[in-house]
């Protein structure tokens, strides 16, 4: 299904990665329900490039020491974009966490086209003290207000453990701005289908 779906193509701004991404989110949805006999599953996120990711997937590669060396863990990993991105930048170990089955296979799937190596995790540790870890990545995951408060206090807790939090978004109702120091802007080309517009505006943030 993974493969059936999408298609094998370099992520716009971040060419040198290559994910597994769908042209038609509603199309792609619908057949997943089909062939699961389910309806009301979660919307497929693992098959797109959403931008918050693209944004900290080009910062990761443009600022490899933010990453090189460290633990890294990349949380509603999706696709496993950032996650493939901090593998690259040199990080010592690398793990994607996400909710969604078919997204822990197709970070697996990403992984190894891009010839790297990250650990993808089917589990919700959001409500965690957080894995050992240096560096938390977190992108497009304050869409919804419960999620986003869980996601914020799941980052809260990383920083009061010594871990640096990076996060990626455009700025979403929910984001905690009063937590975050802006570190990079990007603009995010080939949005949309997921967002109704060319081009998207996006920044990476240190939360503190």
């Amino acid at each position: 299904m993974l493969r059936a779906g999408t298609e094998l193509r370099p992520v716009p701004l971040v060419p040198e990665i290559r994910l597994h991404q769908a042209n038609d989110p509603v199309a792609l949805w619908q057949q997943v329900e089909a062939m699961s006999g389910r309806t009301g599953l979660e919307p497929p996120f693992w098959a797109f490039a959403w931008a918050g990711g693209q944004a900290l997937a080009r910062y990761l590669l443009d600022h490899p020491e933010a990453g090189r060396g460290r633990r890294v863990i990349d949380i509603a990993s999706g696709s496993g974009l950032v996650a493939i991105a901090a593998a690259r930048a040199g990080a010592a170990a690398v793990t994607a966490y996400d909710i969604d089955p078919l997204a822990a296979a197709a970070i697996g799937i990403n992984a190894a086209v891009n010839d790297v190596a990250v650990t993808a995790v089917c589990a919700d540790v959001l409500d965690e003290d957080g894995p050992d870890a240096d560096l938390v990545l977190v992108a497009d995951a304050f869409y919804e207000r419960d999620l986003a408060a869980r996601v914020t206090g799941f980052a809260g807790r990383c920083r009061a453990r010594g871990a640096d939090v990076v996060v990626g978004d455009f700025g979403r109702t929910y984001l905690p701005r009063a937590r975050l120091t802006p570190l990079a802007a990007y603009d995010v080309p080939g949005l949309r289908p997921l967002e109704g517009t060319d081009i998207k505006r996006t920044t990476v943030w240190s939360f503190t």
